[in-house]
């Protein structure tokens, strides 16, 4: 069964269990590419702006109060997820989301005709373009999506996720602020350090992650929307824009304004370049993390072992007993994706031509994919991995006894010099630093039980 609808190129066959209607339609036969579809998150930031204008424009007399009713019902239905299936579209569309934003002007006129008539799609009494899209453009209807977007995915996901994750680590910092172990520059050994002050490390590099994306989150609540098609709001009401934001700003919780200049809002994407920066940082810090664990993990006889990893699943299909450091390796994956989507965000962002970007589709369906890894990430670590990490520490204390940068504290004692003659004969003969200070002459066992003291060197006179 299909039903025949029309656009400025003619009429087209639809099937007849659609809201959308010729344009849709037309996008889903000339953009067959790929698999990804665009983004849900973006479609029902798209639906609130339908149903925040619809609202501004009956309030101004531009729109039948009846009409706007009709408009907020089918979109509060769309918000509600009843109808995510008639949203097929792909990512890999016109550069401007045009297509998205007429599939959800289709979809919402289509539904509320049927509420209406009974029947699915037509153009009356809802007109997807002249009732749903008024005073709109694609050009700034699809950027003020992109910003609602990624503005709620960050606030009501991302930054929870980061606390949960910098939350664990704290308490594990905490919990072993006293347990004493080498620490190492270069891959190498290196004077001692707390497991406390090694994890504290982690916190403070996610706090500066946060920090970096709640810096760019001002920037991503400026709107573009009432600049309608080149910046200047042609076809728009005086004072629409700020309207729109304002009614925005109220159905999201979100603190969105209205951006300064559309001509920047519609033709560049630097907010959207920052955040995604920021999240950058956060795939940085989060790296470290997995491959600082992964290595102090490593063995568990051959490796560091001074961490003890959660086992949650058999490492290997031919090796009984195996297990692996998974939870480091899929957090380590997911960082060198959003890596890469803030390279191609990047370039796409540089791409706007004179008076629009039609990169878009592209940028906020590699940000919002970001956004959602680096959050699912964060709490998967913290759940399988973080909560019940344990050191190990008994293996700390023999690589600490066993190291030679120890040697370190006998530097205002005997000097460099001599200091490094002892390790150097530490490690050729394979002995401790003891038995070779003392075979030296360089001082007695009462001074090098005194001067090389690890919980001395780091301020703590016990071991946990």
């Amino acid at each position: 069964m299909s039903r025949t609808e029309t656009d400025s190129l003619g009429p087209i066959e639809v099937p007849g269990n659609a809201y959308w209607g010729a344009q849709t339609q037309r996008s889903l036969i000339n953009f067959a590419i790929g698999s990804e579809r665009m983004p849900l998150p973006v479609l029902h930031a798209l639906t609130l702006i339908k149903k925040a204008a619809a609202r501004v424009n009956s309030r101004n007399g531009e729109l039948p109060i009846e009409i706007a009713r009709l408009i907020e019902q089918a979109a509060d239905e769309v918000l509600e997820g009843r109808h995510d299936e008639q949203f097929p579209l792909m990512v890999w569309q016109t550069g401007s989301g045009t297509q998205s934003n007429m599939n959800v002007n289709e979809v919402i006129a289509g539904r509320a005709n049927e509420l209406v008539s009974g029947q699915r799609g037509g153009k009356s009494p809802v007109h997807p373009n002249d009732h749903v899209n008024r005073a709109q453009s694609s050009n700034d209807c699809f950027p003020t999506a992109m910003h609602i977007a990624a503005a709620q995915a960050v606030q009501l996901n991302l930054l929870q996720a980061i606390a949960e994750l910098r939350d664990g680590l704290q308490e594990q910092a905490e919990r072993h602020a006293s347990l004493i172990k080498t620490g190492r520059t270069h891959m190498m050994d290196a004077t001692p350090i707390t497991f406390g002050q090694e994890l504290s490390a982690f916190v403070s590099q996610l706090n500066h992650a946060e920090a970096a994306i709640r810096a760019a989150l001002p920037g991503v609540c400026e709107l573009a929307q009432g600049g309608t098609a080149v910046g200047t709001g042609l076809n728009a009401p005086a004072g629409f824009a700020e309207a729109i934001a304002a009614e925005l700003a109220a159905l999201t919780g979100l603190p969105l304004t209205s951006a300064p200049n559309k001509f920047a809002a519609l033709a560049g994407h630097e907010p959207l370049v920052q955040l995604s920066g920021a999240l950058k940082t956060l795939a940085v810090a989060l790296m470290k993390l997995a491959n600082d664990l992964r290595l102090l993990g490593s063995g568990p006889r051959a490796g560091f072992a001074e961490v003890r990893l959660p086992a949650n699943e058999p490492g290997s299909s031919i090796m009984p007993g195996k297990v692996n450091p998974t939870q480091c390796e899929a957090l380590s994956m997911l960082a060198c994706q959003v890596l890469g989507n803030d390279a191609t965000i990047g370039f796409a962002a540089s791409q706007g031509h004179l008076q629009l970007n039609v990169f878009k589709p592209v940028i906020i369906h590699n940000l919002l994919q970001s956004i959602r890894l680096l959050s699912d990430g964060c709490r998967n670590f913290q759940t399988h991995c973080i909560a019940d990490l344990q050191p190990d520490a008994a293996r700390m204390a023999e690589h600490l006894e066993r190291g030679l940068m120890l040697v370190t504290a006998l530097n205002p004692h005997i000097g460099y010099d001599k200091a490094a003659e002892i390790a150097k004969k530490a490690y050729t003969e394979g002995s401790t630093l003891r038995q070779a200070a003392l075979q030296l002459g360089y001082l007695n066992e009462e001074q090098f039980e005194d001067w090389v003291q690890p919980g001395t060197m780091l301020g703590i006179d016990h071991h946990e």
